[in-house]
């Protein structure tokens, strides 16, 4: 589950390492944002000499969440990290690489499924 004010890692090569929650987009005034959820983050670490900088605001989508995820066949699935991957407004990733494992709930980002290299 992530909230206002959570930090994230980001799993591409966008340029941003860490990420704040600021904004769950979507249904209004819900609390909290699950895997596929697109938020409005802030960048709080990057990368010098790439096209994004610390405190640029951005839309990223959830691809990994410590807390559980439960399918539909009973099946439980839980990651190490809470992880996000940078998008820009179409829905297209920044980076070019995505980096661990992401959940097969992300097909409707059919891009970043395909940059993954593994499906979960």
């Amino acid at each position: 589950m992530i909230q206002p004010q959570t930090l994230l890692n980001v799993a591409d090569n966008s340029g941003a390492r860490k990420l704040m929650c600021i904004r769950i987009l979507g249904v209004s005034n819900r609390k909290y944002a699950r895997i596929g959820d697109v938020i409005v983050a802030v960048i709080k670490e990057a990368v010098p000499g790439l096209p994004l900088k610390k405190s640029e605001v951005i839309r990223a989508v959830i691809v990994r969440t410590r807390k559980e995820l439960k399918r539909d066949n009973g099946m439980t699935i839980r990651y190490d990290d809470n992880a996000a991957v940078v998008i820009d407004r179409e829905g297209n990733p920044k980076g070019t690489r995505i980096f661990g494992a992401i959940a097969r709930e992300l097909r409707q980002f059919r891009k970043i499924v395909s940059l993954a290299p593994e499906v979960l």
